[in-house]
């Protein structure tokens, strides 16, 4: 089920953003929870109100509100991008494990995202899996290769994502 973002308040998370101070993130946090106040239970307002905790450095309080945007049922690309910044804000509280558990669901619901590969990325070397980070971001990059100078290296550095995906086998 698509949930429903009218066109006013598409216009009015842009303002949002538009207006946020990464440095002084209490009025859009402010701004976020009224709109919810506005629109309860609304889950794309429920994670932008995360969101806004989470750029705020309040991971504890964010999880709170990922995880109820989740509940609550979110499809398409946002929940795309709440996958994302939940799993890594569970990868700040050090809980790389259920980083990593939100970012396989990801990347099944996702499977051609490049930002879920680099979340993933990202946890699985806090979780000192560094073979396979420095493997999923070869993937990334070599995967557009064409807008980079890899050029004829691309070839070579997929089959090393791939080598150091699989362990590094003999």
């Amino acid at each position: 089920m698509a949930i429903e973002v009218t066109p006013e308040l598409a216009e009015a998370i842009r303002l949002g953003y538009e207006r946020r101070d990464r440095a002084n993130m209490a009025p859009t946090i402010a701004y976020f929870e009224a709109l919810l106040a506005e629109h309860p239970d609304h889950p794309v307002l429920v994670y932008e109100v995360g969101g806004a905790y989470d750029s705020a450095g309040q991971e504890q309080t964010a999880r709170g509100y990922y995880e109820r945007a989740l509940a609550l049922g979110l499809d398409g690309d946002v929940l795309r991008r709440c996958l994302c910044q939940y799993a890594s804000t569970l990868r700040w509280l050090g809980e790389l494990d259920e980083s990593l558990a939100v970012l396989d669901r990801a990347r099944e619901e996702f499977p051609g995202s490049d930002s879920v590969r680099v979340f993933r990325a990202l946890t699985l070397n806090e979780a000192r899996r560094p073979d396979e980070a420095v493997a999923e971001l070869l993937t990334v990059v070599t995967e557009h290769a064409d807008a980079t100078d890899l050029g004829r290296w691309a070839t070579g550095l997929r089959g090393l994502a791939q080598w150091l995906a699989d362990g590094r086998p003999e």
